[in-house]
């Protein structure tokens, strides 16, 4: 890697002012009406809003994108922010801003290691983060709960004791924070240790042992042992079309002016440590199921002196799928965006977390850059669903310290009050929204069933 030029001061990503208090959004946004779903007010179509995110994908992996979606409800739900973005802002909304983490489904908390090597509970992806009403990360998590719980056989009368755990520890945590300093708030973490704490009604005395078992194995050294071969005397990532390929004809001529730019996104001390490595492969990478179709590269680099391995990812960074319905974003570079609202939301963040971009004008890219792996333990629903209740009241307090991070908790707190108005009325929601979703796959499977989009089945084994 090259030396990057001298750290440029970033400026503010989101700088939040005292609303006042919170009861006066009521007036705005009565608690019971948080409740309110009317898909006849929707005013968009569904399935035209998600192939309306094509333009910019790489055609030859949208039947990958379909197909995913189309594999279940909870798969549509995970792929389906921008829907959701659009039915949020055809209802009413406080003006009680957060910086939003966007996507904050249940599945989008996890555990990786912190700069200090522990490791961390909090939220994990912020492509779609800005900032926006709070309601509107709290019902995309509270309303996650039920589409993931009906995946996983968990009955209704629990998948609602879910949801109602989820808020009630959200509500708790902010109207704790709204009486804390600010410096508190941001020295606030949750750990591994916390994490079994939430877990503990679950009878599985061992979860604490197999968190750290699984984040041993979940770093660049356990990727190289599992995607590196030895080529004529080189590493490189070995391929699994369409899921990893040398095919980068999307990077074509600008992986280095990619990596140049990175550089001037982090601190000259990390730009020092980086050189110190060499990059020895890439190759695209396609993940998850929102982000299939993106331009998404995954790169080994090795320390010059001893060969050990270090893995980034590198991913396309788009317009949210809020600023239609927002402010645009401060930033003009949509990396920037995502970096600059994951540092201020999350408690402890990625120190080789950066951005680039590559081209100008109408051909210009961005990318934000991330460490592959690093102890990171993302929970699978099959594995929550016996203790979905416990696992969504972590995740709630873990969203309370993000919005109390990025806002104003004390009327956030005001706004929710004491009594079960707001709880009783996003449950209401939260069950409606779990039976659109239903019907909003049935919509894209039936298109891909009958051959008005076209979709490939197929996902990557465990790597």
């Amino acid at each position: 890697m090259t030396q990057a030029a001298p750290h440029d001061h970033l400026g503010v990503a989101f700088a939040p002012e005292h609303v006042g208090p919170g009861r006066a959004d009521r007036r705005l946004v009565g608690r019971k009406a948080l409740g309110h779903w009317d898909p006849a007010t929707r005013g968009h179509d569904p399935l035209q809003t998600i192939l309306g995110q094509e333009n910019v994908r790489l055609p030859g992996l949208l039947p990958l994108r379909h197909g995913r979606m189309a594999s279940s409800p909870w798969a549509y739900y995970r792929g389906a922010a921008a829907v959701m973005a659009a039915d949020l802002a055809s209802t009413p909304h406080t003006e009680i801003m957060v910086q939003l983490c966007g996507d904050a489904h249940v599945l989008n908390f996890g555990l990786w290691n912190t700069p200090e090597r522990t490791l961390a509970f909090d939220l994990r992806d912020f492509d779609e983060t800005l900032p926006g009403p709070f309601e509107w990360d709290l019902k995309r998590f509270l309303a996650s709960v039920p589409v993931l719980a009906r995946e996983n056989g968990v009955s209704q009368e629990l998948a609602v004791q879910a949801v109602r755990s989820g808020y009630r520890e959200y509500r708790g945590w902010m109207r704790r924070y709204a009486t804390s300093t600010i410096l508190q708030v941001w020295s606030d973490t949750v750990d591994a240790a916390s994490l079994v704490h939430f877990l503990s009604g679950a009878e599985d005395s061992g979860l604490d042992q197999l968190i750290e078992k699984q984040a041993r194995k979940r770093t660049s050294r356990g990727a190289a042992r599992k995607l590196v071969m030895v080529s004529d005397g080189r590493r490189r990532i070995s391929e699994d079309p369409p899921y990893r390929s040398h095919d980068l004809r999307q990077f074509a001529g600008t992986l280095q002016e990619a990596i140049d730019n990175y550089l001037h996104s982090v601190p000259a001390q990390l730009s020092s440590l980086l050189s110190r490595f060499d990059i020895v492969d890439v190759v695209q990478q396609v993940v998850g199921v929102g982000s299939v179709g993106m331009r998404i590269g995954l790169m080994l680099a090795e320390e010059r002196a001893s060969g050990d391995p270090l893995f980034f990812q590198i991913k396309e960074a788009t317009a949210s799928v809020y600023e239609p319905f927002l402010a645009p974003a401060r930033q003009d570079n949509h990396g920037a965006r995502v970096v600059q609202g994951q540092r201020l939301i999350q408690s402890a963040g990625d120190m080789f977390l950066g951005w680039t971009s590559v081209g100008v004008g109408d051909d210009r890219t961005d990318f934000y850059v991330r460490q592959f792996r690093d102890g990171k333990v993302i929970p699978r629903g099959d594995v929550i669903a016996p203790y979905l209740g416990q696992f969504a009241g972590a995740c709630g307090r873990v969203l309370a310290r993000a919005h109390a991070r990025s806002g104003d908790a004390a009327a956030i707190a005001d706004y929710l009050g004491t009594n079960d108005k707001a709880e009783e009325a996003l449950v209401r929601f939260a069950l409606a929204y779990a039976d659109q979703t239903e019907r909003d796959h049935a919509q894209l499977a039936a298109a891909a069933a009958d051959g008005t989009i076209s979709s490939t089945e197929g996902w990557p084994g465990k790597s």
